[in-house]
């Protein structure tokens, strides 16, 4: 998950305004009277000047000292997608019903992803862009180690066939609880669960 906050921008020509900054790897957004996106070269030379997080251009946004340097820490270091979701070395983990072989190689470099059928995951991937698919959360859940998360991998905006709504709707009336949702690619966002407690 990124980072998202209510601020003051003060822009180069000297305009100030207020708006929503939202940085989620890797893209800063500003949402004021218009939409600004900064990526690439203009997050480059991004730093933190007391309260203010300063970009190159010297646009600059009030967050106060230490979000200011947490934010510019986490711009010109983004956490990978594994970190996002959590996967560590020595986990077990297991993709289902996601053709993505990037994600796949990526995963492999951490743990090695077990098959279909095994148990006691402490991280399982599943891809499910419709409702049909959602109906094979019970057999998906059996497998989780008791601490395990199952993430959830649909498409999102225009191109979503499944809302989060009717994800975590599911989710929920098996005992599940969303606990956390990060941006999986440019083309799909990811809803983390886990078992009550």
């Amino acid at each position: 998950m990124g980072k998202e906050t209510e601020v003051e921008a003060c822009w180069p020509d000297g305009a100030r305004e207020r708006g929503r900054l939202q940085y989620e790897a890797p893209k800063l957004v500003f949402r004021g009277a218009a939409r600004r996106v900064f990526e690439g070269e203009a997050l480059a030379q991004v730093r933190a000047e007391g309260p203010d997080l300063v970009l190159g251009n010297g646009a600059r946004f009030a967050l106060g000292e230490r979000a200011a340097a947490s934010w510019a820490e986490a711009i010109r270091n983004p956490r990978g997608r594994l970190d996002k979701l959590g996967v560590k070395a020595g986990q077990r983990a297991a993709i289902v019903n996601l053709d993505d072989p990037a994600f796949a190689d990526e995963l492999a470099g951490r743990v090695p992803p077990l098959g279909d059928g095994e148990a006691g995951l402490d991280i399982l991937v599943y891809g499910a862009d419709s409702a049909a698919e959602l109906q094979r959360l019970p057999d998906l859940i059996a497998r989780l180690a008791d601490r395990g998360a199952l993430w959830i991998v649909s498409r999102k905006g225009r191109a979503a066939t499944l809302r989060d709504v009717e994800v975590m709707a599911a989710a929920k009336a098996l005992g599940l609880v969303d606990n956390k949702v990060c941006s999986f690619s440019d083309s799909r966002t990811a809803l983390r669960f886990t078992r009550r407690r």
